[in-house]
């Protein structure tokens, strides 16, 4: 199963962070003389559980794309900054950092003529 270990860890540690809103709710605050009706602790519960499924799915997602580690020299993008000298460009819907010998506006499209370290060398497509 390609997601095996991330779904159990996942519905682990979501299990404990139930069992910590449950501990907190019912021991931890009546103590300060904060009393939580059981409707209250439902609520939280359920908000908790939701936001731990939106953030698996998107966690899952995440995790099936596959990564770019380099472009081809030629590739063709879009500015998402200005770069002047340096900027931000999306390439093959990644974001990537870049430079320019020369300015470039944003929105404008770029084609990759390198990669120095992390960063793309870049120059007006056309």
């Amino acid at each position: 199963m390609k997601y095996g270990r991330y779904t159990a860890h996942t519905i682990i540690t979501t299990l404990l962070e139930e069992a910590a809103l449950v501990a907190v709710v019912l021991w931890l605050l009546p103590m300060f003389g904060l009393n939580i009706p059981l409707w209250g602790l439902i609520l939280m519960m359920v908000a908790l559980g939701t936001y731990a499924c939106v953030t698996y799915r998107l966690g899952r997602n995440a995790l099936a794309r596959e990564p770019i580690l380099s472009l081809d020299v030629g590739s063709r993008g879009r500015t998402t900054t200005a770069i002047a000298p340096t900027g931000y460009v999306r390439v093959n819907g990644e974001l990537w950092r870049a430079s320019s010998s020369s300015a470039i506006g944003v929105g404008e499209e770029v084609c990759v003529a390198g990669m120095k370290g992390m960063t793309l060398q870049v120059r007006p497509a056309g």
